[in-house]
């Protein structure tokens, strides 16, 4: 596989200062559709490798940002969450649920959209899907943490959980950090015989196991993307062997695990996004409040290590955070500059007199 991750930034991203909608006051408005057409236009592998360079960038000028965690409510059916970030120029926000139950009607597990807003005046420059960027954000951000934490050589990934997000996981690792060898488990043989098809479709070395012990065995990382809102113990120590990096991306809310203490506990390393959000949501909550964690951004600017000899065994503890979709919908954003069919959206009113409301009203003949 030919290594297409563009190359590390060492600047922060160019700030989009005061841009209002090519189209006037209307909104871009990108549905579901028109992200995956030009997901398609690009492929998979780049979109990932470009979201990659824009989070890399972003979390170059972490200071810049002013951050939250992100506000969720939680119901026995699933969760829906806020998530937003900002600097002095931009802000932007991401609504997302989290439903496992949602295949039994039809719908995805995972739905979200997000607004990208100008801080000088407070106008939505865009209304887009995130579903798929969700998915491609994920993905980019678990590459970018491997090439700081995982071996150089690695070259067999385990897939536990081989849900919605699990393709974009593989030709993530497969263009982005060299791998070869897929070995794949899922409690749902379906989903791991779907994902076998397609990645073979890709010229990809894949391989279904039984169980997380067979599906681990060789593997140099290890990634866990389960759905189920409850706390479980996938992975523990005596299952993960000297010089693994475990990519842990389905924790996501307070009572949902993934990986077992142990392991948490042995690991030379623990990566996370945000801290104050991650000891909420992440494997972490499991640790005490002292729990030493690194954030993403320190490995990025060279603060802090990702690995220091070949035998270390690294965690990155993903739960998603604000910042990364900020990058995504900035992406989407020039992406949207150089296609001529995006739709526009009149959401917000327009006035002659912006002091004059309610002559939006009259203007309908209604008083």
């Amino acid at each position: 596989m030919v290594n297409i991750l563009m190359p590390s930034p060492k600047i922060g991203a160019l700030e989009h200062h005061g841009e209002l909608s090519p189209r006037g006051l209307s909104t871009v408005f990108l549905s579901a559709a028109i992200v995956a057409s030009m997901v398609a236009k690009r492929g998979v592998p780049r979109c990932i490798a470009e979201i990659a360079q824009e989070i890399e960038a972003d979390l170059w000028r972490w200071d810049a940002f002013v951050k939250n965690a992100r506000t969720a409510h939680h119901a026995p059916q699933g969760v829906i969450e806020l998530m937003p970030v900002g600097t002095t120029h931009q802000y932007a926000f991401k609504y997302v649920n989290g439903h496992p139950d949602n295949v039994h009607q039809g719908l995805p597990t995972v739905m979200a959209f997000g607004v990208l807003a100008d801080m000088a005046t407070g106008f939505p420059k865009m209304l887009a899907d995130l579903t798929l960027s969700t998915a491609l954000r994920t993905a980019a951000m678990s590459v970018l943490m491997a090439r700081f934490m995982a071996r150089p050589q690695s070259r067999c990934m385990a897939i536990v959980g081989n849900g919605a997000q699990s393709e974009f996981q593989a030709l993530g690792f497969a263009h982005g950090l060299g791998i070869t060898h897929f070995r794949l488990m899922d409690i749902d043989p379906k989903a791991s015989a779907r994902l076998a098809d397609h990645l073979r479709a890709e010229g990809l070395l894949v391989q279904v196991c039984n169980s997380v012990a067979d599906a681990v065995q060789g593997a140099d990382i290890v990634t866990t993307a389960t759905a189920d809102k409850r706390h479980a113990c996938l992975l523990d120590l005596e299952q993960v062997a000297e010089g693994v990096h475990v990519n842990a991306i389905g924790g996501d809310c307070p009572g949902k695990t993934e990986l077992g203490p142990r392991l948490l506990a042995a690991a030379d390393r623990v990566c996370v996004e945000y801290a104050p959000q991650s000891r909420l949501e992440g494997d972490v909550q499991q640790m005490p409040e002292h729990f030493a964690v690194v954030e993403s951004w320190q490995l990025v600017q060279g603060l802090q290590a990702g690995r220091l000899h070949e035998r270390e065994r690294t965690v990155f503890d993903s739960v998603g955070f604000a910042l990364e979709d900020f990058s995504t919908l900035n992406v989407l954003w020039r992406w949207a500059q150089s296609d001529a069919n995006i739709a526009a959206l009149p959401l917000l009113p327009q006035l002659d007199d912006p002091k004059n409301l309610f002559a939006s009203v009259r203007k309908l003949g209604i008083e």
